[in-house]
């Protein structure tokens, strides 16, 4: 059963996705907050699976809960459920430590899916803030992977390819496409590689690269 908790101050779309979630064989909602300060005090002893946050929050700004909420709960998954498209805070979210990015409004099914993906480790967003998180990082100078040989002897053949293909900035279904392969695949070879080179996100990977001289 998957945990999911709410961060969301719109009272109906909070008693829609507590029902949807509850109403899902394989979800149950273990709680639902209306601000950031009850959100941030009362999350960790919940311990979710999956966290949906919205942005616009009365006190805490959404960006906010999710950079104090990360450090206590590194292994929950928080999707940013929200109306605000502008791509600087779609990257505030993601860098805070957000793990996906959906538009609303969001159809039950969409959201039970992009829980589920997210739990077999991919990335859900909808379609256009996925093609803006991948143009920025398809902008962005990376080092090559085989400028770092110590982390290649570390990864196999395979997580290297996939390693290559998530610097150059491509969504788990566009890698899975490149090679062949499932997008739950994708997911299990990047899990791996972010225990190998220690890392918890794309973001540190590409620190962590341009830190050993990229």
């Amino acid at each position: 059963m998957i945990k999911v908790a709410i961060v969301e101050d719109d009272a109906r779309i909070r008693k829609v996705v507590t029902e949807v979630l509850d109403s899902a064989r394989d979800c149950q909602c273990v709680g639902a907050f209306a601000d950031g300060a009850t959100a941030v005090a009362g999350l960790p002893p919940l311990a979710p699976d999956v966290i949906l946050m919205d942005i616009n929050l009365p006190d805490l700004s959404g960006v906010e809960c999710v950079a104090r909420i990360s450090p206590q709960l590194p292994g929950a998954e928080i999707i940013m459920l929200t109306v605000y498209q502008e791509p600087e805070t779609i990257f505030r979210a993601l860098a805070a430590g957000a793990h996906g990015y959906l538009v609303k409004p969001v159809m039950p099914r969409e959201l039970l899916e992009a829980i589920r993906q997210i739990q077999a480790g991919a990335v859900p967003m909808s379609p256009g803030i996925a093609r803006e998180v991948v143009d920025f990082f398809r902008r962005q100078p990376t080092a090559p992977v085989s400028s770092t040989p110590m982390e290649e002897a570390r990864l196999g053949p395979r997580e290297q390819q996939v390693l290559k293909l998530l610097m150059d900035g491509l969504i788990y279904k566009e890698i899975a496409d490149e090679l062949g392969i499932s997008t739950n695949t994708v997911g299990t070879y990047i899990r791996r590689i972010y225990e190998k080179l220690h890392v918890n996100s794309r973001r540190e990977i590409i620190s962590y690269y341009r830190g050993a001289g990229g």
